[in-house]
């Protein structure tokens, strides 16, 4: 018996996709736009972050200083541009002292620098070994029913408004510090620094976590076939495999120290000064970009210009460590199949 069947009708088995092509297309140019905004943001800060601080070089302020070092010579035309740069360039790297808005005006950059370092610096000390540590301990030791409850307490704390570490750090901290150290003064690099590494310590501990709780276990149970106990397979095996990713959270975690603004404005005070005593008040970049946007200064001044200079000097630091992340990331990173 046979049986006849229907033509074969290819609209059957190719349904009409144009709706569907014009959607994913349509999705695609929103994305798109998205992610072209987000560049010509970036690239629209970094240009203003360039133009302003040639502005600031250029300042008919350091025009004149550099005029009457040459017995009054005229500095005008592009040659003048460039003496008036490298002049203003030198005294910004030398100065010793940072007194912008005096009428004895020195910019001298490390000074801010200095105690910018300082303070991140023992931020650092305070949240690469709790956040290390706490990263251990969610991956290797914890239940997953306790990570699933230790780890969103943990972030919590990057939820804290900055606001709030800064008078923690200033009304309670400081205090507490005062009764073992009497010689530590109201304002101090050292309570900002203990809190801003108390800050930034989620971050190194969820990143941490991340990268090595993404270690294969194949890796764990070699090591443990070999005889090797719970800790050796943790400091010999997991850490070294996990390095890049914690590298790299303690590299985001120290540009996010070096940005910090409300800590350091709060705790550490505004007097500029060279050198790295943690016991007395200190300036660091962001808590001098705060004092002269408060808006006492005015606009085009050359006090004015300065932010955009500190600014610019902030972000060739944060790029370095950027730069060194990926490039550490790449060359010492492990790949498992």
């Amino acid at each position: 018996m046979t049986v006849d069947l229907p033509s074969t009708n290819t609209d059957l088995w190719q349904p009409n996709r144009t709706l569907n092509r014009r959607i994913e297309m349509a999705v695609k140019i929103i994305f798109g736009a998205f992610a072209f905004l987000s560049v010509a943001t970036t690239i629209g800060i970094v240009f203003t972050l360039i133009f302003e601080t040639f502005e600031f070089f250029l300042d008919d302020f350091f025009r004149e200083k550099l005029s009457e070092q040459l017995g009054g010579q005229s500095l005008e035309g592009l040659g003048g541009d460039i003496q008036t740069f490298l002049y203003s360039l030198k005294h910004f790297l030398t100065d010793t002292k940072w007194t912008p808005l005096f009428s004895s005006a020195q910019f001298g950059i490390f000074v801010l620098i200095s105690a910018t370092v300082m303070t991140s610096g023992i931020a650092v000390i305070v949240a690469l070994p709790l956040g290390l540590l706490s990263a251990i301990c969610l991956s290797e030791y914890a239940t997953p029913r306790t990570r699933s409850i230790l780890k969103p307490i943990l972030e919590i704390l990057a939820g804290v408004p900055t606001v709030v570490y800064g008078y923690f750090a200033l009304l309670f901290v400081t205090p507490l510090l005062q009764t073992f150290l009497p010689d530590l003064q109201g304002f101090n690099a050292l309570s900002a620094g203990i809190v801003l590494g108390i800050m930034i310590t989620p971050m190194v501990a969820s990143l941490s976590e991340d990268a090595i709780f993404a270690v294969p276990r194949s890796l764990r149970d070699g090591a443990y076939a070999l005889g090797a106990t719970k800790r050796e397979t943790i400091v010999s095996v997991v850490l070294p495999a996990a390095l890049s990713g914690i590298v790299s959270s303690l590299i985001l975690a120290i540009s996010r120290a070096i940005g910090e603004t409300m800590i350091v404005t709060l705790a550490a005070g505004q007097n500029p000064r060279m050198g790295f005593n943690p016991f007395v008040p200190v300036m660091t970049m962001t808590a001098f970009i705060v004092q002269v946007s408060l808006g006492d200064t005015p606009a085009g001044s050359l006090a004015y210009k300065t932010i955009y200079a500190v600014g610019m000097t902030l972000f060739l630091i944060t790029l370095v460590l950027n730069i060194f992340s990926f490039w550490f990331v790449r060359r010492f990173r492990e790949k498992y199949e």
